[in-house]
């Protein structure tokens, strides 16, 4: 059975398959009538053929002719989607459908396409920016790399010397090892529309493991620490979690200048657990709160020392999956505040 919302095509062929029958039904009685009325004293001597020849000529280039015209009619707007298609095919996503037509469904499919055309545009162009940034991310420490392998190979080298070259050198490739770690973590995870490998977990107790992870950090630099934590268990991936608390709080650290401090809340209203974590540090602009969460985004020349933009994306994704929502406030001078929201029946049930 055909639902009514769905009838708009099939309701249009059978409209049109009706009005040409009609039309031809009544050409052919208007041409019956004036034959019959014209030649009603003769009909009996003259050959019935030759007249219906005729009529059925007539009708057959009539109903060809009609058929033509409205065959391109209805056809025309497939022939635009077979056009858009090849264009796509090659390349090109410029492309825009009408999508003002008579027909619900055709203005429907016209639509959708739309959408499907300005997804793949805006896909190609996160494509190009990405192997962009990649690239140029890749570039900097392959080059300190080079750079001091080359200085290596000089004679006469100081003691102090070859040692700051090497640690130049294990430096740049820890940061490319970094890069690809992220870089390969970030593409699985936008590749994926749930978490495996669920656990429940006591969430405070891995609060207080990333800061002890990150203890040569915040340490050097003399920071104090504001730690209020509620017992809480937590149902997830505690691999990927730890990840959003390194990548948040060493974000934190990272920006916090020395003797400042950084807080660590954990709360629970019993729908949902909030995770906030704040700093004294330089704070952020509007421009540069609005693209945090974007990959590689390193606007802000003061907020790029030692990173490569993939962390907070990262941590976004992670949240993401996982149900909650990340959010962040900040101003100039005056530090930022990460509020992380999880589930409190766990994020992944």
């Amino acid at each position: 059975m055909i639902r009514g919302r769905n009838r708009g095509l099939w309701w249009y062929f059978v409209s049109m398959v009706f009005v040409i029958i009609l039309f031809f039904v009544f050409i052919l009685s208007v041409l019956a009538y004036l034959y019959f009325r014209v030649g009603n004293n003769t009909i009996g001597h003259r050959n019935m053929f030759p007249p219906v020849l005729m009529m059925m000529l007539f009708s057959v280039v009539i109903g060809t002719t009609i058929s033509i015209m409205v065959g391109k009619k209805i056809l025309a707007p497939i022939t635009d989607f077979s056009r858009a298609a090849k264009e796509i095919a090659r390349g090109n996503f410029d492309i825009y459908l009408n999508e003002s037509h008579r027909v619900d469904e055709i203005s429907e499919v016209a639509h959708h396409f739309n959408l499907m055309v300005q997804e793949l545009r805006s896909i190609e162009t996160l494509r190009n920016d990405f192997v962009v940034n990649v690239s140029h991310e890749f570039k900097t420490p392959i080059a300190a790399i080079e750079g001091y392998a080359m200085l290596l190979q000089e004679e006469n080298l100081s003691k102090a010397e070859h040692d700051e070259y090497t640690g130049m050198i294990i430096e740049s490739s820890r940061q490319l090892s970094n890069l690809s770690g992220n870089i390969l973590k970030i593409s699985k995870l936008e590749n994926q529309e749930m978490l495996s490998e669920l656990a429940e977990y006591p969430l405070d107790e891995q609060l207080r493991q990333a800061l002890l992870l990150l203890e040569s950090l915040w340490s050097a630099k003399q920071l104090n620490l504001d730690i209020e934590l509620d017992e809480q268990r937590y149902y997830g991936n505690e691999e990927l979690m730890m990840q959003v608390w390194l990548n948040v709080l060493g974000n934190a650290i990272k920006f916090t200048p020395e003797g400042g401090t950084i807080s660590v809340a954990l709360h629970s209203d019993g729908t949902w657990i909030s995770v906030v974590i704040a700093d004294t540090g330089i704070g952020m602009t509007p421009k540069v709160r609005k693209h945090i969460f974007e990959k590689f985004y390193q606007g802000d020349p003061a907020r790029s020392d030692g990173g490569n933009g993939l962390g907070l994306p990262l941590a976004a994704r992670i949240i993401s999956l996982s149900k909650g929502t990340i959010e962040v406030r900040s101003e100039p001078g005056q530090g930022s505040a990460f509020t992380i929201k999880l589930p409190g029946g766990g994020g992944a049930h």
